[in-house]
């Protein structure tokens, strides 16, 4: 693509040298660059890029796009400086893929906890209503139903248009994806068109990154701040940020709710173990998925559908057969029926109370739950006393473990977690280092009819210790220790 056309929707402070050549790739890692490479200098959490512009140079870039132009400059070589290399990034990859954005329907969905859930219904409803789909997940991409791998909950710029392009390609009318607040803030969605944007709800999370609670609740924000005067913005009601997401938005706004007037509304008739029976907007509606939090889900998606033109009925009658997210509330049973699991993704403390509080609602008798918890290392310190606490003001045992540790010793996570434990539950509380350990106790624990929560991550089928990825599936381990 010519430069002169993959900048003219820069802000550019400043220029030097020739606009009037080919541009071969996007690159913001100076070890991708090849001959012909336009180099993005962004500056990372850890790392400046400002400080490869050079190397990129020797591995052949034509052109820079940085903050900082370096004092030494050579010709032929291309500078542009911007104020801000991350949105720059994002309009270029924009431009360089053809708009795809543009060429298909795109809704971004945000929030602490329900966004995966949320894209999933999504990409499944409009693809039993005859829609050809693509989904950017965490748990994992598709284009179509054709998978391709998941490495964030939102990636890079480049990745992102690149994605939507082969959508685009491949016939896709709309596309629906997770917008992380690391995403907002490092502009990763610059450029992109959105159709709508969905808020489900914000609670205390990643701020090892963001700092502080109101950082996070504005990355958020930034998402509804660049919608299009042409999208809709629909958010949860009941959630009081749902309005500040609303904010000076340009788009459409709307609400849904479970406690409130809003422009969706639902109400709960029966939440049992067999699923929700719902009231939606004077409908009602079976779904077989469980717990109130699954019926915010479930009404963002109705929303969403609604507002992208669908039917009502349709949508319902859709929306009753389609099932949650790998690693959402996934049930495991044990031999005969007897002892259940349940491998949830709950990270943050109002996740974790939510599920509990699901499951409190859906036992019967005198059957005990026990919680297998853990909390990743190198990052938010200030929740894990908090999701100790909330394990064990829900459960009759908790046994405290390993999530991701990371570069982190797991008994300094676990001690960590340990402040948290209530003088009065100190007796219920079990620690295993070892996470196959500790699922394994729990089921050992367990007696005809308990419930076992393993939460924390779900999907995931690593575990990530010393910076190395070890094969670990916690619903295959629960599985096996309930058989055992």
């Amino acid at each position: 693509m010519e430069l002169k056309k993959l900048i003219r929707s820069l802000d550019i402070i400043a220029l030097e040298g020739s606009t009037s050549r080919s541009v071969e790739q996007l690159d913001f890692d100076s070890r991708k660059v090849k001959a012909g490479s336009l180099f993005v200098a962004l500056r990372g959490t850890q790392v400046d890029g400002h400080q490869f512009i050079e190397k990129a140079i020797g591995q052949g870039a034509a052109a820079i796009v940085a903050e900082e132009l370096p004092e030494q400059r050579q010709a032929p070589v291309t500078y542009i400086q911007v104020a801000d290399s991350a949105t720059a990034l994002g309009r270029m990859a924009n431009l360089f893929f053809g708009e795809p954005s543009r060429s298909l329907k795109l809704v971004g969905v945000t929030g602490t906890n329900g966004k995966t859930t949320t894209v999933t219904l999504l990409h499944n409803l409009f693809t039993a209503l005859g829609y050809k789909a693509g989904l950017l997940s965490t748990v994992r991409n598709l284009i179509g139903q054709s998978p391709v791998e998941a490495t964030h909950t939102t990636p890079d710029a480049v990745s992102i248009n690149a994605l939507l392009r082969e959508m685009a390609d491949a016939g896709c009318d709309y596309a629906f994806m997770e917008v992380s607040s690391h995403a907002a803030h490092q502009r990763r969605i610059a450029g992109l068109h959105f159709a709508g944007g969905i808020f489900t709800n914000i609670s205390h999370d990643h701020l090892d990154y963001h700092k502080t609670f109101k950082a996070y609740i504005d990355a958020k924000k930034m998402f509804f701040d660049i919608l299009p005067k042409t999208a809709f913005a629909l958010v949860n009601a009941d959630d009081r940020r749902g309005a500040v997401m609303l904010q000076n938005t340009r788009a459409r706004k709307y609400t849904y709710s479970l406690r409130s007037m809003a422009s969706f509304k639902a109400m709960i008739l029966e939440n049992s173990i067999s699923g929700l029976h719902l009231d939606v907007d004077g409908r009602e509606v079976f779904s077989r998925l469980i717990g109130e939090f699954n019926a915010y889900n479930l009404l963002a998606a109705y929303g969403a559908a609604i507002l992208l033109g669908q039917d009502e009925v349709e949508t319902l009658t859709a929306l009753s057969q389609l099932r949650a997210a790998e690693g959402r509330f996934d049930y495991v049973a044990g031999p005969q029926g007897r002892r259940t699991g349940i491998v949830d993704y709950a990270h943050t403390p109002d996740a974790l109370e939510k599920v509990l509080s699901t499951i409190h609602q859906l036992r019967q008798g005198n059957n005990r739950i026990i919680t297998v918890v853990g909390c990743g290392g190198d990052r938010d310190k200030a929740k894990r006393p908090k999701m100790a606490k909330v394990a064990c003001d829900y459960s009759d045992l908790v046994v405290l473990t390993s999530d991701n540790p990371r570069s982190e010793a797991p008994e300094a996570i676990i001690a960590d977690m340990q402040a948290g434990v209530p003088a009065y539950a100190t007796q219920k509380v079990l620690v295993a280092t070892g996470r196959r350990d500790a699922i394994r106790a729990a089921c050992k624990l367990a007696g005809p009819d308990d419930i076992i929560l393993v939460a924390g991550k779900g999907h995931e089928k690593y575990q990530e210790v010393n910076g190395v990825r070890h094969p670990f599936d916690d619903k295959a381990v629960l599985a096996e220790a309930l058989a055992e």
